[in-house]
């Protein structure tokens, strides 16, 4: 006979988890009791924040492609999870997050850090159980580890209740799952290609969750034996070897007019793994539901975004990685477009020259020296705000580099992410891109990597400003400053009582030597980068923004 708590433990370690984050509370104590006796397999790592936290464990699900296991405790551990939880979510990450509960039979005369978690959850989550028998523990985590991992990948929410962890059942263990992944049929790889080769102006839409390695390398080998042009949705740089000639830039935020108007030129979307939200439509002024009309080809491994917004001429259900495959072998001849794409490659390569920043550091020519500096399989993380727009449009994101930013435009999420990185691959560069509003919101995690020996290296850009909301607050409201101002702390010794190395820089002909110094760090490194408040975005100061809105 074994506890709930023993069972959980087993069910998880049979599933292949081998690392999970979490606070520890005392909702869950049978858990962390039964952890106790699983250290030779599996690592519990003691976060500072539930956010920070849940941070890790979305990172870890992206870098990964395995749920990233996270353990919270009830209510407010709960609710200061919630953050990761939607980032996983929006960014289609497994996750099988944990949740202590209070006992059953107190259910519902509001007991001390009382929640329905499928309340709280269930918009936010791809399933929300609460486990009430310690007989149904390997039955119940093992489908949460099927749900977190199939079709579209997302976070799975699993309450506990004290009385049922440490209630004992001889229930049978459960072997690993097997995810449910759809491929495509030979019908469809022939109509895709079918619809390619009447095309005169095709374009590739990739992104979303659930790429592997082999899938970014098939992503590469059809787009470029087709002379395809390759557009990332949103924080997806990492979807292609950036260095390949067919990719042309992202749809992101701010989208760079050229992307912009080779879009909307396009006679041919084939998407693949992407959705259709707010960022890569441009707010849905780009693709207007009610007018669209390009002929699309939308392939996605969940049914629910097959015409969630758009009506496709070709839907695939579909995982991307077996799509992309199925696609690479055999091609299309891109003969009438192969000028087309050379073109637009052209116009991302010149994008690189960013005009003179104001002030004495130009992050231009920091980018620039990143560039030539970081090794191909760097890992790069970023929370959100203007200060990551550097990250995801001036870095070359190689075959083995990957990007670990919240398409859930989550603040805070670049430091624990960095951190659970390096955790996982401690002999790769690990590169955070924060703000100085974004680092505050869990720079506390720098105490996780201590205490674990995680030393990624964290560009922190400090303007002073929460410069993405100042940014819109200029442009809509020129002049009227309220509520955007930081005044902050010493940063770099904030970073040295944790063990990391500190440095201020100022100059732009001072970043180089530092970057070398921070490498160098066996402990981590942070360096601050003070820039100048004008610069809002790479191209957008505060007297143009109050120049355009007064015009």
């Amino acid at each position: 006979m074994k506890t709930g708590a023993q069972l959980l433990v087993d069910t998880i370690l049979e599933q292949g988890a081998e690392i999970g984050f979490g606070v520890p509370g005392e909702s869950y104590l049978a858990v962390l009791d039964a952890l106790h006796d699983a250290t030779a397999d599996f690592r519990f790592i003691n976060v500072r924040n539930e956010g920070g936290g849940a941070f890790m464990a979305e990172a870890y699900g992206k870098l990964t492609g395995k749920p990233g296991v996270l353990f919270v405790t009830r209510g407010p551990g709960a609710t200061n999870a919630s953050i990761g939880i939607h980032t996983a979510m929006q960014d289609s990450t497994p996750m099988v997050v944990f949740v202590g509960q209070i006992e059953t039979g107190m259910r519902h005369r509001e007991a001390f850090q009382e929640l329905d978690y499928r309340a709280v959850f269930g918009p936010m989550a791809k399933w929300v159980v609460e486990i009430d028998s310690a007989e149904r523990v390997p039955e119940l985590i093992s489908r949460a580890f099927t749900v977190a991992q199939s079709g579209r990948p997302g976070p799975v929410v699993v309450a506990l209740p004290e009385d049922m962890l440490v209630e004992t059942s001889d229930a049978r263990l459960r072997g690993p799952v097997t995810p449910v992944r759809p491929a495509p049929t030979l019908r469809d790889v022939t109509a895709i290609r079918d619809r390619l080769t009447a095309a005169k102006r095709p374009v590739v839409i990739a992104g979303g969750g659930g790429w592997t390695d082999e899938g970014r390398e098939a992503l590469k080998v059809f787009a470029e034996a087709g002379d395809l042009p390759v557009i990332v949705s949103f924080r997806n740089q990492d979807c292609i070897d950036n260095r390949s000639p067919s990719y042309i830039g992202d749809a992101s935020f701010g989208m760079a007019p050229a992307i912009r108007s080779f879009l909307a030129e396009s006679d041919l979307i084939l998407a693949i793994g992407v959705r259709f939200g707010e960022t890569l439509t441009d707010g849905y002024s780009l693709f207007d539901p009610a007018n669209f009309d390009t002929p699309l080809i939308h392939i996605h491994p969940s049914e629910g975004e097959l015409g969630k917004i758009f009506t496709p001429d070709i839907a695939i259900l579909a995982d991307p990685n077996f799509a992309v495959t199925a696609l690479a072998d055999g091609g299309v001849n891109g003969a009438a477009w192969a000028t087309r794409t050379q073109t637009a490659r052209k116009t991302w390569e010149d994008g690189f020259s960013v005009p003179a920043q104001p002030g004495t550091l130009d992050m231009g020519e920091v980018m620039t020296h990143l560039r030539k500096a970081l090794p191909d399989d760097v890992i790069v993380t970023n929370g959100a705000g203007n200060f990551a727009i550097w990250a995801g449009r001036y870095l070359h994101h190689g075959g083995k580099a990957r990007l670990l930013g919240p398409q859930a435009g989550s603040m805070g999420a670049g430091v624990p992410a960095a951190v659970a990185a390096k955790i996982v691959e401690p002999e790769r560069l690990v590169l955070c891109f924060a703000g100085d509003g974004d680092f505050q919101m869990n720079g506390q995690e720098l105490g996780t990597a201590q205490q674990y020996g995680a030393a990624p290296v964290i560009l922190l850009l400090n303007n002073g400003t929460y410069g993405t909301i100042r940014m819109h607050q200029e442009k809509t409201y020129p002049g009227r400053v309220s509520g955007t101002d930081i005044v902050n702390p010493d940063f770099p010794m904030i970073a040295r009582a944790y063990g990391f190395y500190g440095e201020r820089v100022e100059q732009t002909e001072d970043f180089a030597p530092a970057f070398e110094r921070a490498l160098a760090s066996k402990t981590g490194a942070l360096l601050e980068l003070m820039i100048d408040p004008e610069a809002l975005a790479p191209n957008a100061t505060v007297s143009s923004l109050r120049a355009a809105a007064s015009a």
